[in-house]
Parts: C-alpha cells; structure tokens; sequence
C-alpha cells in the first residue's frame, strides 16, 4: 500500500503553508483540473474558482485574452496559455493561476501542431508567468486529458 498523499493532497499542504488560492483556466481539459481538487474534502480552502473556455470567444470574454494573440499564434500557443493564467488571476482573488490549452484528439491535428500538443500556463499574482508545452502523442484522447492534468498538478507543485 502506498501512503504517499496524492498531487492534490500535496498541493493542498503547499496552498495552506502560503495561504494561497488556485484559480484554473482550462480548454482541452474541459474542467478536469477542477474536478480533481475539488474532488477532495477540504478543497473550498484552496480553490477559488474555475473557467472552462473551450472556444476562442470564451477566452475573450471570459479570460480578456486577446484577439491578436489568437490570430496571431492560435488558440493552441504559449501565448495563449499564459493569457489565460494571467486573465484567470485578472478575474478572481487566487494568488496562483494554472491554464492548458491543447489538442486532444482524435482529430483537429496538423503537422505544425500535432495531436497531444498542450502548452501549461501559469501566472503567480507577484507577476510570474510562463508557459510550458508537451507533446503527449500517442495516447487517446483520454489519456492525452489526463496527462495534461497530471502535468498541471505537477507544474503547480514546483511552483508553490
């Protein structure tokens, strides 16, 4: 038996010790990230709220990412992935954002930007933010979602 606490729980005890929030802001992932804090007891102490905007109107809109920054790079770009991190903290009290933005699959792929390609954002309130990109190629469309949370789990844990 592993009595090693999960990501969540982890993420949790690096929240609490900085009495941070979390916001999310989440495309290909469709609201996983959420789910799974908010799947645990206790998670109304470190989440803050969550936005699933999986169209680019809806990164507009909700997260104020802009129209250029989506004609220019795509929806599925760092740049985008740190526009929605730093519009997700724009639009809540967290002191830390996370976004993914990707391709899932099975289709909507090209060569330039291939299925399982996702750029993770985050944006930390002191003004930090960057994005990092995966290539999850391979995997099905779950298991391509999956990963993506697991790396967003992982990215905010090495950065509380």
């Amino acid at each position: 038996m592993n009595n090693k606490p999960d990501l969540v729980e982890q993420l949790f005890t690096k929240l609490e010790k900085k009495q941070w929030q979390l916001v999310t802001a989440e495309s290909c992932t469709g609201g996983m990230i959420a789910n799974s804090i908010t799947d645990k007891a206790g998670s109304s102490a470190y989440f803050e709220r969550g936005f699933v905007t999986y169209s680019n109107q809806s990164k507009i809109d909700c997260l104020g990412v802009s129209e250029k920054t989506l004609l220019n790079f795509g929806a599925v770009s760092k740049q985008t992935a740190i526009e929605m991190a730093e519009g997700a903290l724009n639009n809540s009290r967290a002191k830390v954002a996370v976004s993914v933005t990707g391709i899932a699959g099975p289709d909507g792929g090209t060569p330039q930007k291939p299925v399982g390609l996702v750029h993770i954002g985050y944006a930390i309130r002191s003004g930090i933010s960057q994005a990092k990109t995966f290539n999850f190629n391979g995997g099905s469309r779950a298991e391509i979602r999956l990963k993506t949370t697991r790396e967003a789990l992982q990215i905010l844990l090495s950065i509380c």
